[in-house]
């Protein structure tokens, strides 16, 4: 996990392989991986390929803005950090160096319940960026009210609630390896707290809660939305109906997401069931898309199926593996440079102008995508 200087990657698949060299393979496995035979993990990358550009020629694309608001906040950049876990296992830094990454791209960065550093350190690294606060609810109320004060008296401005982890998802890389957290790392949340009893295991982060409430319901939601003034955010809807229910229980925006494929094998991939969502969603609330972003055309082919933005989650650990703060710069300077180009050469100088003229899908996809509502 040094720092020390080699040959700059050029590409997200490169920071991919140096991050492969330079890690424990169990750690590299325990990231990496999805559940049972990983086919959500490859169908997550495989989508894209379904997905043709239609660029336009002719237009002035001499200047490019890759400007977005999320949530009325402005950012610099379409391609937003999602929450991962144990940023530690990376860089010592761990999630401070990929805050000031974020800050010093103009991006959003979503902190995770299971950071390595405590919310409010994360909060003091970002200085002025915005950021997010992934929370997951546990049995024991009092906990999770105290994570949600703690994310307001530390200036997140949104709420993400997990909804696709009630159950932890057979991840038998991590059963093979049998990782477990080192000792000397711990969840920064929860120092000084007796609960959850943590030993160490980061995939099911067995607890005497199993990660997640049993039987989290939609009612969660409205037990979060009566108890915070935040906006609120679930992250994990795959399908139209899901949608079209937090649309109509008021959420703020919704995150489509499959954990990266670690949960449900054989689940849809995101850029799939984008279409859906967005038609279900309608303008009641924002739609957000994580999943097998690795290229700034990824990132154009979700926009133009109605994503609002992108988030990442691997690549962020691969930077942080190859050079730490740099490290996350590089590879969100890589998206911002793909992108811009893709933009220009398909002819779409800024978001407003890119819509769903700009693509063509495949037989296989389906024009119009699942419209089951």
């Amino acid at each position: 996990m040094n720092d020390s200087p080699q040959a700059a990657p050029i590409n997200l698949h490169d920071y991919a392989t140096l991050a492969r060299e330079r890690l424990d393979p169990a750690i590299w496995d325990t990231y990496d991986q999805g559940s049972e035979d990983e086919q959500t993990l490859r169908a997550n990358r495989a989508v894209f390929s379904h997905v043709r550009l239609r660029p336009r020629v002719l237009v002035d694309t001499s200047a490019c803005d890759i400007s977005t608001t999320v949530l009325g906040i402005p950012v610099g950049l379409l391609v937003l950090i999602a929450p991962t876990s144990v940023h530690q296992l990376a860089h010592p830094d761990a999630e401070l160096a990929t805050v000031r990454a974020a800050h010093a791209a103009g991006t959003l960065m979503i902190a995770s319940t299971l950071s390595s550093r405590t919310l409010e350190e994360i909060a003091m690294a970002a200085a002025d960026a915005p950021l997010w606060f992934q929370l997951y609810l546990f049995r024991d109320e009092r906990l999770n009210l105290r994570l949600l004060e703690r994310a307001e008296q530390a200036g997140y401005r949104a709420i993400v609630l997990t909804v696709d982890a009630q159950h932890i998802g057979n991840r038998e890389r991590d059963r093979r390896s049998g990782f477990r957290l080192p000792p000397e790392m711990h969840l920064g949340n929860f120092a000084t707290t007796t609960s959850p009893d943590a030993t160490h295991t980061l995939q099911e982060v067995t607890w005497d809660t199993r990660g997640e409430r049993p039987g989290l319901t939609w009612d969660a939601v409205v037990w979060l939305r009566a108890r915070t003034a935040l906006p609120i955010l679930l992250k994990g809807i795959l399908t139209g109906e899901d949608a079209h229910r937090a649309a109509e229980a008021g959420v703020d925006g919704i995150i489509v997401s499959n954990h990266g494929g670690r949960q449900l094998d054989g689940a849809v991939s995101t850029l799939e069931v984008l279409p859906e969502v967005v038609a279900a969603a309608g303008s009641q609330c924002e739609v957000y898309m994580d999943g097998g972003i690795r290229r700034g055309t990824d990132v154009l082919k979700a926009l133009a199926l109605g994503a609002r933005a992108t988030l990442i989650g691997r690549p962020v650990f691969w930077g942080l593996a190859v050079g730490g703060e740099a490290g996350v710069r590089g590879v969100l300077e890589i998206l911002r440079e793909e992108l811009a180009l893709s933009m220009r050469l398909a002819g779409r100088p800024d978001v407003a102008s890119i819509d769903r003229t700009a693509v063509k899908l495949s037989p296989w996809f389906g024009e119009e995508g699942p419209t089951p509502l």
